[in-house]
């Protein structure tokens, strides 16, 4: 028998909310859970042997793969996971096997309709919310839409005919005021369809009218000083306002459809199915496809499509999807949704392909690293309009201290990767003052004339850290020596982290988690850190030379001398008269000795 490696297994499974699935062996699914976080909740299992139960030792032994899906939040994990249990029925399942379902709010198809909650799901054109995972919320729903529309409780059937005949009389829910009489005719039809509508916006998400009239409650209660009864409500708007009344899981208005997502690149694309039945999830699967040739992204989703139905059994007429598709099927209708449910549909089975197809690029890419250096770099020159591949990059950056002490630094990148023995620094030579901009056309002019002199390769793309100012200054060195066209310089301000390029007014804004940006801000800071660490030391050694400077018969060159062999004054201080003598005279070593020693007051 195999041994699972669940450590690598565990890795690969993000901390996010979702429902995992355990299969044996013979690849049959013999366990469904839910969890907050994934991983955490998978580790578990591994990790307290001690503390399982028998069954749970054997359910662990018979693992051989795991598979998960992710979802938003911790109540549509509990969601899926009813439902998968129920499609399924997996042998170590037992707690959710019955046919026990979860609660609905039901808007009663009649006239002036009832409302109360049910856990079954009859087609005679009633409106269903739901399901609620939280009972204890759903009644706290209900019960802030009883106090705030008074609605008829009783099941007498409030047609026309027998209101106007007469047959019927208010009851006490009217004389105590959660009821306006529809029976005896004094609320009409409107006004009461009018609550209706209502109570719809708010068991459809829109909740901010409920929120205020409670506000308004708590707020008369209080200043009635009937704190007791503010404080009922207050719990109440607690629970309210973490309410959600829509599941991307569940929602009882989609009832037969099949959801597809597609993420690809040059190699490989991954597809995402979900199955939908009565609102619910009851299948979900990613697939990999590699590519032979150039197929397009339709085509593979057309396969994939068709691989999917086959598998799952599917009947479902409406295929959600993110781009149209030119299949010809009479039976079947392709839907591109812009909003609503669907929509969340579509984003969820987005989420778990993008997440699928993020994990299998780290794995290929930790076998083969080259991988991911030829992904990033075709990225980059796709993101910023490059005509070569940017597989040697350098980024320039400054540092002074009030104008004095400049310098310059570069850093080099090969394969998206630094290469630190290409690093170089420059002391400023033909610069006084703090003056970025003739800093920066310093060290590009010299840093490139030189290259040009020894006929190194030049880079593909060159970074400047600095705005439109520092920009132009690197282009004009540039231009000097003939290679503006040659290469592609841009400038990253540090504020916005905007990116410029020579000549155009507008600069351009790359998503903030591409990876693009990434490897430029990786750039600049490596310049940055590499830059102001020369800048310190250039500063620090010209503040212990001044003190040396200072004193008489002790000039430039001698201060140098004693640097370099004392490497600090604190050491020349405490360095003996012998040791002294190596580097000066006797002379400058009496005149040093007197500097240092405390004079006696």
């Amino acid at each position: 028998m195999s041994i699972f490696d669940y450590k690598k297994a565990l890795a690969d499974i993000p901390h996010k909310p979702g429902v995992y699935q355990y299969w044996d062996q013979e690849d049959t699914l013999i366990y469904i859970g839910k969890a907050k976080d994934l991983r955490n909740r998978v580790g578990s299992y591994f990790n307290q042997d001690n503390q399982m139960n028998g069954k749970t030792r054997v359910l662990v032994s018979k693992i051989r793969k795991i598979t998960f899906t992710i979802v938003d939040t911790e109540i549509d994990a509990w969601l899926l996971e009813n439902s998968l249990i129920k499609k399924h029925q997996p042998r170590y399942n037992i707690m959710l096997k019955d046919d026990k379902t979860y609660p609905w709010i039901i808007i009663k198809k009649e006239p002036f309709p009832r409302l109360y909650w049910t856990r079954k799901m009859i087609k005679d054109g009633s409106t269903y919310f739901g399901p609620y995972a939280s009972v204890g919320m759903m009644h706290t729903i209900l019960d802030l839409i009883k106090e705030t529309y008074p609605l008829r409780t009783c099941n007498l059937p409030l047609t026309d005919e027998n209101i106007h005949a007469g047959k019927f009389k208010v009851c006490l829910e009217y004389q105590i005021g959660n009821c306006k009489g529809p029976c005896q005719a004094y609320q009409s039809d409107e006004d009461y369809d009018q609550s209706i509508a209502e109570i719809k916006d708010i068991l459809n998400g829109k909740i901010g009218n409920v929120i205020k009239d409670v506000k308004l409650v708590i707020k008369k209660a209080v200043d009635e000083l009937n704190f007791e009864y503010a404080h009922q409500y207050q719990k109440k708007l607690l629970v309210l306002e973490k309410y959600q009344s829509k599941s991307t899981v569940v929602n009882s208005s989609i009832t037969n459809v099949d959801v597809v997502s597609i993420a690809s690149d040059e190699r490989y694309a991954f597809v995402n199915y979900l199955k939908i039945m009565n609102g619910s999830i009851i299948q979900t699967q990613t697939i990999e496809i590699k590519k032979r040739l150039d197929e397009s992204d339709e085509e593979l989703l057309t396969l994939a499509i068709t691989e999917f139905r086959t598998k799952f059994n599917s009947t479902s007429k409406e295929i959600i999807v993110p781009f149209d598709i030119k299949l010809k099927d009479e039976n079947l209708k392709f839907t591109v949704p812009k909003l609503g449910e669907k929509k969340n549909l579509l984003e969820l089975s987005h989420k778990n392909v993008l997440f699928f197809r993020r994990e299998k690029l780290n794995q290929y890419e930790k076998l083969n690293p080259d991988l991911r250096s030829e992904r990033i770099l075709t990225q980059m020159q796709k993101d910023l309009m490059l005509t070569q591949l940017p597989v040697h990059i350098e980024c320039f950056d400054n540092s002074n201290f009030q104008g004095a002490y400049p310098v310059s630094a570069i850093v080099v990148f090969k394969d998206a990767k630094p290469s630190k023995k290409d690093y170089r620094h420059f002391n400023v030579k033909t610069v006084e003052g703090p003056n970025d901009f003739a800093t920066m056309e310093e060290a590009v002019y010299r840093r490139y004339k030189r290259m040009l002199e020894e006929e190194e390769s030049l880079p593909q793309l060159i970074i400047i850290d600095g705005g439109k100012g520092q920009l132009s200054s690197a282009v004009s060195s540039l231009k000097k020596l003939g290679i503006e066209h040659k290469v592609t310089v841009i400038g990253i301000a540090k504020r916005l982290e905007e990116l410029y390029y020579s000549g155009d007014s507008y600069p351009l804004h790359l998503d903030k988690k591409s990876e693009t940006l990434k490897v430029i801000q990786q750039l600049r800071d490596e310049a940055h850190r590499f830059g102001i660490t020369f800048h310190r030391k250039k500063r620090d050694q010209g503040t212990l030379k001044t003190e040396l400077e200072d004193i008489p018969g002790i000039g430039k060159t001698t201060a140098d001398k004693l640097l370099r062999q004392f490497k600090s004054v604190k050491k020349i201080r405490e360095a003996t008269e012998a040791e002294l003598e190596k580097v000066l005279n006797k002379a400058q070593v009496k005149t040093l000795l007197a500097h240092f020693t405390p004079k006696i007051t």
